[in-house]
C-alpha cells in the first residue's frame, strides 16, 4: 500500500517544516516499509547548514527515517486515534554520502523487536540506489 502525504499526516503528527516524507509505501504492516523524500534547495535548513555548501544535516536524515517507521507502525495500529510515538535512542548511526539541494532520497526501515511498547528499528536512507546512511532507532507508543 502506498501513502501520499495527506494520508501520512492522518498517522503521524509531523508538518511542515518538519515533516520530511513525500510518501511511504507499507510492505508489512508495523514491520516493513519504505519512503521517498525530494530535499528542494527551498528546505529551511539549508539556510544556516551550511550557506555556502549546503547538505542535509544528519540528524534530519535519522528524523525522516524515524518517521518512515512512525508511519509504518502508525498503520498497523490505525485503529487507535489518539497515539503518539516518541523517539527514544538513536544508535550505530553512520553517514556516508552528503545529500545536496533537490536530491531525491529513499528510506527503507525494518523492525527489529518490540519490548513493552518499545520498538527499534533499522534504517537505511539511499540515494540512487546507493547507501548513504543508516541507523538504528526506537520509538515508545503511548495511548491516550
Amino acid at each position: 500500500m502506498k501513502l501520499n502525504l495527506e494520508q501520512i499526516k492522518k498517522l503521524i503528527p509531523h508538518r511542515d517544516p518538519f515533516l520530511f516524507l513525500d510518501n511511504c509505501e507499507i510492505i508489512v504492516p508495523g514491520e516493513h516499509g519504505k519512503a521517498e523524500k525530494l530535499f528542494t534547495k527551498d528546505e529551511k535548513f539549508f539556510e544556516g547548514h551550511f550557506p555556502n555548501n549546503p547538505i542535509v544535516p544528519g540528524v534530519i536524515i535519522v528524523e525522516a527515517m524515524a518517521q518512515t517507521a512512525g508511519v509504518v507502525v502508525s498503520y498497523k495500529l490505525k485503529e487507535y486515534k489518539e497515539k503518539s510515538v516518541l523517539f527514544m535512542s538513536v544508535n550505530k548511526a553512520k553517514f556516508r554520502k552528503p545529500i545536496l539541494p533537490n536530491e531525491r532520497v529513499s528510506f527503507e526501515v525494518k523492525f527489529l523487536n518490540s519490548v513493552r511498547g518499545v520498538y527499534k528499528f533499522e534504517g537505511i536512507c539511499f540515494k540512487e540506489n546507493v547507501k548513504v546512511s543508516e541507523a538504528e532507532f526506537s520509538a515508545m507508543i503511548t495511548y491516550k
